[in-house]
């Protein structure tokens, strides 16, 4: 008999979906920053309905270790550059974008979600106390980070949320979108069995034609921290936006090198 990979049952799709990497249970690592930027700079990057909660950036980097199976673990690098949003009264960060180092990391986080990744290379390090992570994506790195470990935060747990637009490019001449986009709203729990301030962190947002996280610049480091620990996520369809007012942020998932943008 034949086996035919390009098609599923039913019940065969059900217990991949059960075992799709963005729900398993995770070993993370990370250097968790937060800074304030122009106010003006971080409602612009906001589409509606989202509104501005501060004028602050959250930038992660983190190394994340997924537990397939007991004897499967797929590891990768991820970063998440984000401003604090509020939506019907639940603050999260809407995210800008996130560099990814696998393909399987980018596509399920793209199509299932509308996460804004991208493949990227991701250095994350932590020697003795000092931590380090950067970012590089086509000849560039855009995003670095490091410090020294500080005072114990001890453990924790929290929730933590993202916002993000799954649209569909339209392939038809003179249409930007096949139909409106959605608004997705991602839950993140972190259990966390250490975290730790990061004394003398610098954060350092580098120039990039195709990321360019250096227009929004940093204004002042408000926290830097090291944390360890697991973390798990899911997310929901909140509603449907109109095309118009996700269309003007569309291109900045893609390289686009133009240079062009509004003046702020």
């Amino acid at each position: 008999m034949a086996k035919l990979r390009y098609v599923r049952t039913l019940a065969q799709i059900k217990q991949a979906q059960e075992a799709n990497p963005e729900f398993l249970p995770s070993t993370v690592r990370s250097i968790r920053c937060v800074y304030e930027t122009d106010a003006r700079i971080a409602a612009a990057l906001l589409p509606k309905p989202l509104e501005l909660a501060r004028p602050e950036i959250g930038v992660t980097f983190s190394h994340v270790a997924m537990h397939v199976s007991p004897e499967r673990t797929i590891e990768i690098g991820s970063a998440i550059v984000g401003v604090a949003a509020r939506y019907d009264g639940v603050e999260g960060k809407y995210l800008i974008t996130m560099p990814m180092t696998t393909e399987q990391a980018v596509i399920g986080g793209r199509e299932t979600y509308g996460e804004p990744k991208k493949i990227a290379q991701i250095a994350f390090a932590k020697d003795g106390a000092r931590v380090s992570a950067s970012v590089s994506r086509m000849g560039a790195t855009y995003l670095s980070v490091s410090g020294t470990l500080g005072a114990a935060l001890g453990a924790r747990e929290f929730v933590e949320h993202g916002y993000c637009v799954k649209a569909s490019p339209s392939c038809e001449s003179g249409r930007a979108l096949d139909g409106d986009p959605l608004l997705v709203r991602l839950e993140w729990r972190h259990k966390h069995s250490g975290a730790w301030q990061i004394d003398g962190g610098q954060l350092t947002l580098g120039e990039s034609a195709f990321d360019p996280v250096a227009d929004i610049p940093v204004q002042r480091l408000v926290r830097c921290e090291y944390e360890e620990g697991g973390s798990q996520s899911n997310g929901k369809v909140l509603r449907s936006i109109p095309g118009d007012w996700f269309v003007p942020f569309l291109h900045g998932r893609y390289d686009d090198a133009s240079g062009i943008g509004i003046e702020i």
